[in-house]
């Protein structure tokens, strides 16, 4: 998979929205144009090993991260 094209500041800001656990991948998509698959891809390039391991366990666990998980357990049909 390529990464679409990409400057510093967009890099950062692609992160900044990972890192946050309020921000779902749907919304950096919405946002960005980035896929889940490609944001993951991104912060395991641009990341120290142990770093993308601590974050990927993160967001593995959040249902914030994903909006369906989200409304599921929020019970809002939206």
């Amino acid at each position: 998979m390529k990464l679409p094209p990409h400057n510093a500041e967009q890099v950062n800001a692609l992160i900044r929205m990972a890192w946050h656990d309020r921000t779902s991948f749907d919304q950096i998509e919405e946002k960005t144009g980035w896929t889940e698959k490609q944001v993951i891809k991104l912060m395991r390039r641009e990341m120290k090993p142990s770093s993308f391991r601590m974050w990927r366990k993160r967001v593995s666990g959040r249902v914030t991260k994903h909006r369906r998980l989200f409304k599921a357990q929020t019970g809002d049909s939206e």
